[in-house]
């Protein structure tokens, strides 16, 4: 199974590409949009464009997407909230099924602790996916660890079957 995995932002959208099946997991590509405009509508287009190439280019069977934690900035909650909606409607439009994950759940699946910092979650995910260093920057590591938790959670629940 290929999965895209995504940690939206409106600044930084990271973007992951992993392939889960018998053996362990392995990274096929990732990245990060960033958009360079400043204005939220160019942003999301930008967004939306990259997400739907990708699409085309990886043709993955899951997306897997943080789901939106509240924030103490009200202001960047809604950015980021607008994003996911833009990445969650990209991908009905390609029919491909969505998972979301709160922070808490990745941090568990990835790291074994909920309350793990960004700089565990990155050294365990280049440890499960082998990579030689930890991805940067931190949204395309979050975009790995969420593609991963879909490929634990999915496969765990094959086996509950």
């Amino acid at each position: 199974m290929k999965i895209l995995g995504i940690d939206p932002g409106t600044a930084i959208t990271g973007w992951a590409v992993i392939e889960a099946g018998s053996g362990p997991p392995k990274s096929i590509a990732f990245g990060s949009i960033q958009p360079e405009s400043k204005n939220l509508p160019e942003r999301l287009k930008t967004i939306h464009r990259n997400l739907k190439q990708l699409i085309g280019l990886y043709k993955p069977d899951a997306i897997s997407i943080e789901e939106l934690f509240f924030a103490s900035n009200a202001k960047t909650a809604i950015s980021v909230g607008q994003a996911r909606g833009v990445i969650l409607l990209t991908a009905s439009l390609s029919g491909i099924p969505v998972a979301s994950y709160t922070p808490l759940v990745v941090k568990q699946t990835v790291c074994g602790d909920g309350k793990a910092d960004k700089k565990q979650v990155g050294k365990m995910v280049a440890l499960t996916l082998r990579l030689r260093s930890v991805p940067q920057p931190d949204d395309t590591a979050d975009a790995l660890a969420i593609a991963l938790t879909h490929a634990f959670r999915y496969k765990m629940s094959a086996l509950t079957l």
